[in-house]
């Protein structure tokens, strides 16, 4: 799908993600994000810790740290995005999932970094990743991995800024919703493929989505099923169909315990 066709929400965020582009290029070059790499160490990977977790037959599990969604609005007040890391770290997270969207998830870069210093769990950048200096910024706040959202992405810009994100060494994530968004993800070489469960169009949740299209997935890949996830019923029924990676996000954030809910839904990991 190309940009111009998205839904209209990701369109509205996506015109303000070229809006923020602009803005932030201007303040900071992208030559200037570059030097910022050696303050990091090498990107952790990412897709390894998910694979350990699996093939160890447990559940490889990216517990998301996020204040706020469009659909929701405000998830969780007092935030402390260092405190539901080591949470989840507690609890057997794989990996972790930090939004840094401002305006429509209230995340920031900084909330990235501040988890990245203190936790040892890799950490994808969930954004609305559109342009290359996105990519930059993100090895230059330290990410492991990035999220590309097929639905956002015309093919060319999605293999271009994938092979930039594994050029400076982060995994990439390749999220879609349909068939089609799914034949694209395929062409590249990620080894991760996300399948989103919520409509774009109208926000409503199915599991049947990530079965529907989990078959296209071949057995060289790690599938992760994304949104509605809320029961443990539903991780049983994920599991008996092959799926052993989920992105899971607001049953932890409400949640008093964040780690304790993952032990809720996921058993001891």
């Amino acid at each position: 799908m190309s940009a111009t066709q998205a839904p209209t929400i990701l369109r509205k965020i996506l015109d303000r993600k070229a809006e923020e582009v602009t803005e932030r290029s201007r303040r900071i070059g992208a030559a200037d994000l570059e030097r910022e790499f050696d303050r990091h160490p090498a990107p952790r990977g990412f897709t390894r810790a998910l694979t350990d977790k699996i093939e160890a037959g447990k559940a490889g599990v990216i517990a998301e740290i996020k204040k706020a969604s469009p659909s929701k609005g405000l998830l969780r007040d007092p935030f402390l995005p260092v405190d539901i890391a080591h949470s989840y770290a507690r609890a057997g997270a794989a990996c972790l999932s930090i939004l840094t969207d401002r305006d429509f998830f209230q995340g920031h870069e900084d909330y990235l970094m501040a988890v990245r210093a203190e936790c040892e769990l890799p950490v994808i950048r969930k954004d609305f990743l559109v342009d290359p200096y996105q990519i930059t910024e993100a090895r230059a706040i330290g990410a492991d991995c990035v999220l590309l959202i097929a639905a956002a992405l015309d093919p060319k810009q999605m293999l271009d800024l994938h092979d930039q994100a594994r050029e400076l060494g982060m995994d990439v994530l390749v999220e879609v919703h349909n068939a089609p968004e799914m034949d694209e993800a395929l062409k590249l070489d990620t080894p991760l493929i996300g399948v989103n469960n919520r409509d774009l169009h109208t926000f409503e949740v199915s599991l049947e989505t990530t079965l529907t299209l989990k078959d296209a997935v071949d057995d060289g890949r790690t599938l992760i099923t994304e949104s509605g996830i809320l029961e443990p019923g539903d991780v049983e029924r994920m599991r008996q169909a092959g799926v052993h990676a989920f992105l899971v996000g607001e049953a932890f954030m409400r949640a008093d315990d964040p780690g304790a809910r993952l032990n809720e839904l996921f058993g001891a990991l």
